[in-house]
């Protein structure tokens, strides 16, 4: 007896222990439960199990930590449009109640002859979907560990002989998400044409009960949280980027609240303007991958851990942070002087800006040269050297630009109200162009500026897409080879758009341009509102900011920082509000320092920040958001490092002021007491509270900040 309570006992204390505060023991697996008929795929913290007979379906989904299930009502795995037809992936049918699932229902089940069936299932190692070389400072270097599982598909149609569908299922270790996707292999012999893929169909619990109400308007689930890498639009955020995840209602589910049956509670995952595509004989076609992160909670903090935590395991090239800065000029001379301002200092990259004069297009022999050399310098001196360039916001001509599908005209429908197509002979000749500069001049670095917005275009004169259905399909994957193609060579990408799943590695904070040319007052307490705001649910390490070291967009000589050494307390406050949020900023301007004073501010700076790298590119935990009344602050937390966290406060006012805060140490991973010092002063003892709160004192200067470490 006391053997089966003991391990009852650590069964449970596993299940309890939180996956954000330490590493849980159980691993991934795929298994065949009720002889043969179910499939699981779990890791301790999420369970799916999909019913393979007489058809494969989901029937039980839920995370393990609150036993939460995630599916009311079974659904095929996916639907497929083939030459102008739908078919469903698997799929079984007979449940009448659709506001829940009994699993005594689920043998009675049966299935449908035109759905595509279930052959047969391989358990798979995961593997990366592209080659990834980091080749800058990085906070996780090792991509992620788990278990697959493909269940094959084929068809009673005999048109489709031939045709494979694969959906493809992949579990990893110590989070709970699921990565799903869908192949099709044409072994038929003839052209197929894949019109649609939705990769992911579920039927989910309601997040509210309305009697009345329009689907757009009622809350949608809100602890399912699916990404997938189909996003676009330079909104900054994965919600607003988001062009595939799309919730309906259930006319089927007949008990629901709503009087008309308008709840939206099944989720499919699909570009909205399909495919397009003409497959053919002997080729295979790869859907989006949806990525379905199953939470625990409605806290908008603990959320957002839970999806940086996400990001920093399955795609750890976002854990890339280079130090660098934005310099105006491509004079030899100059780009030299400031490399070597960078190794002095401890910066690790330049990036040449917009304005500088670079131009990654042209290559031609002579400007790959003088590039090569200046790359060759800056790696002498064990620096970095990349660039910027311009797609998407721009017009090339009537015959390269979209085509507008409703007037036939370029130059009307673009995201940017114009842009070329990345399909036509000039975007072709673009990529092309690009890489062999990258290539053959050694940069490290692109900062693509417009990478490809989602425009269709419907030219069918484009040597790179047949017409307007294939149009934004073709651009996007083109857009995703580039980026996986530099990541296989090392080079670190900065964009402005939802990349991140298919290899770019920073996005900006979000911000208003115009505001650089406001006071450096306004701009500090501005910049930490954007930091504030900006790493709710993404991680430092993929967030940029900015600091004007000269004039830009306009203002006057308060809005910038040159000459440097005459606002040297504005320069290193901007700096430290960056640095100390784990923020690279684009310090824009011709150098770094212009007196040894100014030197010895930006060195110290840098050494601090190097001193800290780790813990400062960690989680952020939100404190106070800037308002410019009082203080304000955020806190690093780790608990996988001596310095389990650290915490910036910044004081608005004129005078110095003394306060109380509360630091929330749950995340910290300290349980009883913690060691907390200012600065590096002697730390000391503070007993935490039942909340797992250090209830602590601190002194900030007027108009300054100070910052506090815990052991």
């Amino acid at each position: 007896m006391k053997k089966y309570f003991f391990l009852f006992f650590v069964c449970q204390s596993v299940f309890a222990q939180d996956w954000l505060v330490a590493p849980i023991a159980p691993k991934s697996e795929v298994k065949l439960l009720k002889n043969g008929r179910i499939i699981e795929i779990s890791n301790g913290l999420i369970a799916r199990q999909i019913q393979i007979s007489p058809n494969a379906a989901t029937v039980s989904y839920k995370i393990l930590t609150t036993n939460e299930q995630f599916v009311r009502s079974v659904r095929p795995e996916a639907r497929v449009t083939l030459n102008g037809k739908s078919y469903n992936v698997g799929g079984l049918y007979g449940q009448k109640e659709h506001a829940y699932m009994l699993d005594e229902w689920t043998d009675a089940f049966n299935g449908n002859s035109t759905d595509f069936q279930f052959v047969r299932h391989e358990i798979v190692a995961i593997k990366p979907h592209f080659e990834w070389k980091p080749t800058t400072w990085t906070a996780n270097k090792n991509l992620p560990t788990g278990k697959g599982v493909v269940l094959y598909f084929a068809s009673n149609n005999a048109e489709l002989k031939g045709v494979e569908v694969a959906v493809h299922y992949e579990i990893f270790d110590g989070i709970p998400v699921l990565e799903k996707w869908v192949t099709i292999e044409n072994k038929s012999g003839n052209e197929l044409k894949i019109n649609q893929v939705v990769n992911e169909i579920l039927a989910t619990p309601e997040e509210e009960s309305a009697v009345v109400g329009k689907p757009e308007k009622m809350k949608k689930p809100h602890k399912l949280y699916i990404e997938n890498n189909f996003a676009y639009n330079n909104a900054m955020r994965y919600e607003l980027s988001d062009q595939a995840t799309h919730w309906k209602i259930d006319s089927s589910y007949t008990s629901q609240v709503n009087y008309y049956l308008e709840t939206p509670c099944v989720v499919e995952v699909y570009p909205m303007l399909g495919v397009g595509i003409d497959l053919a004989a002997k080729e295979s076609y790869t859907s989006i991958r949806s990525y379905e992160l199953l939470l625990d909670s409605y806290d908008r903090e603990r959320n957002g851990l839970a999806r940086r935590k996400m990001y920093r395991t399955l795609f750890p090239w976002t854990t890339q942070n280079p130090i660098f800065m934005h310099l105006i000029s491509t004079e030899p001379e100059k780009v030299k002087s400031v490399i070597d301002q960078c190794a002095e200092t401890g910066y690790e990259m330049v990036i040449l800006s917009f304005g500088s004069g670079l131009n990654m297009e042209d290559a031609s022999e002579a400007n790959i040269q003088k590039f090569k050399a200046l790359a060759d310098y800056a790696h002498s001196k064990g620096i970095k050297l990349g660039g910027y360039s311009l797609f998407s916001s721009r017009r090339i001509d009537d015959e390269n630009d979209v085509i507008d599908p409703v007037t036939g005209l370029p130059d009307k429908a673009a995201f940017f109200g114009h842009a070329p197509c990345l399909a036509s002979k000039w975007g072709l000749n673009y990529i092309k162009s690009l890489k062999k500069f990258i290539a053959e001049t050694g940069f490290d670095l692109l900062e693509h500026d417009g990478p490809y917005p989602g425009d269709v275009c419907a030219s069918t004169k484009h040597p790179g897409h047949k017409g307007l259905d294939d149009s934004q399909w073709v651009q996007m994957s083109m857009q995703k080879e580039l980026y996986q193609w530099l990541n296989g060579r090392g080079v670190y990408i900065n964009a402005p758009d939802w990349y991140f799943l298919d290899g770019s590695h920073k996005i900006a904070l979000g911000y208003r341009e115009v505001n650089f040319s406001l006071s450096r007052a306004q701009q500090k307490i501005l910049n930490r509102q954007n930091i504030y705001d900006g790493l709710w649910e993404k991680t430092p390490s993929m967030s940029w900011g900015f600091v004007p070291l000269t004039k830009y967009q306009g203002g006057t000589a308060d809005a910038v920082l040159e000459p440097l050494s005459e606002h040297l307390t504005d320069y290193k406050q901007l700096m430290m509000q960056y640095y100390g949020a784990g923020v690279q900023a684009c310090y824009r301007g011709p150098r770094l320092y212009d007196t040894d004073a100014t030197k010895q501010v930006v060195k110290e700076t840098i050494d601090w920040y190097k001193k800290y790298r780790d813990i400062l590119n960690s989680d952020i935990l939100h404190l106070r958001r800037p308002d410019g009344r009082d203080w304000d602050g955020i806190m690093h937390v780790n608990p996988a490092l001596k310095e389990k966290g650290l915490m910036m406060v910044y004081n608005p006012l004129k005078e110095a002021i003394t306060r109380k805060i509360k630091l929330p140490l749950y995340y910290t991973g300290l349980s009883k007491e913690a060691l907390i010092r200012t600065q590096e002063g002697k730390a000391a003892k503070y007993v935490l509270d039942r909340n797992y709160n250090a209830e602590i004192t601190v002194t900030i200067p007027a108009e300054g900040y100070t910052w506090l470490v815990v052991e």
